[in-house]
């Protein structure tokens, strides 16, 4: 068994939130990824197992080779339905913050999670998290927000109550913000948790294919455009960068998630230790950064000093408000 890493009080209050809890809220980060997905869905999983009330609430558009995870069909988008999101946060009595460390992560849902009179719990493992919740659980030396639910509900004994669902959802997110487990801290009980999971019958080849072998056209078209004509090389610093404007997303026919993981690859490259995407957003002047890199070299600390942002050792972001050439320039 996992060894707990959780103060017997935190885990104590945990428990008496959700036995008294009636209608739970969960909700996670802006542009929702693997992890915020995985986390997310999970934890509404084991709590419907334990017989409560608990929908899923995102703020905006996730990649399409997200759908097949379970209970995705009954996601709220805050961005399509607005009255019915903001129904179900003023009625909520507990609200979990899913893979985020501060409201602005949620976009205009912040304020009215921050108004809210619902209990707040916070689970995630990102650095520094904003003091916004009556109960924090936040550990960025683990791999994902997922694992940090997985050891929850095992601390809370939940383990057999977790469904195939549940697992799946959960398996997803850990292997996306790992890189499928070659990056992260995959430490030896990763491995345990892994084998738990897979307990629960789960298919991770199949979870795999549905992630990684789903894509579009215009996404590989992308990813051969973005290696020829957009990587740029700097061999004497190890690093290179990948850059790509709103135009030539559209060029691609661009779809939420089309970019995900183009990051990482010019780590593939013999000496390269640092990769850096820069790509405009939809908001004019605001450019989002990605940031990975091998073995000691801080991504973390690079995003806070350039980019407004931060993260984890090997796999961090950031943004940069104005043009595109501006943060090339700064980067160079």
């Amino acid at each position: 068994m996992i060894k707990n890493i959780f103060k017997t009080d935190d885990i104590t209050r945990l428990e008496a939130i959700i036995a008294e809890g009636k209608f739970f809220v969960l909700t996670c980060h802006a542009g929702p990824d693997g992890d915020a997905l995985g986390s997310t869905l999970g934890m509404a999983h084991y709590l419907q197992t334990l017989g409560k009330e608990a929908v899923v609430i995102v703020p905006d558009a996730y990649p399409d080779f997200l759908a097949w995870m379970p209970g995705s069909q009954e996601i709220v988008r805050f961005d399509k339905h607005r009255d019915k999101a903001e129904l179900m946060i003023a009625m909520a009595d507990i609200i979990f913050a899913m893979d985020y460390n501060a409201l602005s992560r949620v976009d205009d849902m912040g304020p009215l999670i921050e108004k809210s009179k619902a209990t707040r719990v916070l689970i995630d493992h990102h650095l520094s998290p904003d003091k916004f919740c009556a109960l924090s659980f936040s550990y960025p030396q683990l791999t994902s927000t997922c694992e940090v639910v997985f050891r929850l509900v095992v601390a809370m004994e939940g383990y057999d109550q977790l469904t195939k669902a549940a697992c799946e959802c959960i398996y997803a997110g850990m292997m996306t913000d790992t890189g499928c487990f070659s990056y992260g801290p995959c430490t030896q009980e990763v491995y345990l948790i892994i084998s738990m999971l897979m307990q629960k019958e789960i298919n991770k080849d199949r979870i795999y294919n549905k992630i990684f072998n789903n894509y579009s056209e215009g996404r590989l078209r992308l990813m051969g455009y973005v290696l020829y004509e957009k990587m740029r090389v700097f061999p004497e610093h190890h690093a290179a960068l990948i850059t790509l404007s709103r135009e030539e997303m559209a060029r691609f026919d661009f779809n939420k998630g089309d970019t995900e993981g183009l990051v990482n690859i010019p780590l593939q490259m013999k000496g390269i230790y640092f990769s850096a995407f820069l790509r405009e957003d939809t908001e004019k002047d605001l450019i989002r950064v990605s940031l990975r890199s091998q073995g000691t070299f801080p991504c973390n600390k690079f995003a806070a000093r350039y980019f407004t942002g931060g993260g984890h050792l090997n796999a961090s972001g950031g943004q940069h408000h104005g043009t595109l050439q501006e943060a090339i320039t700064l980067f160079e």
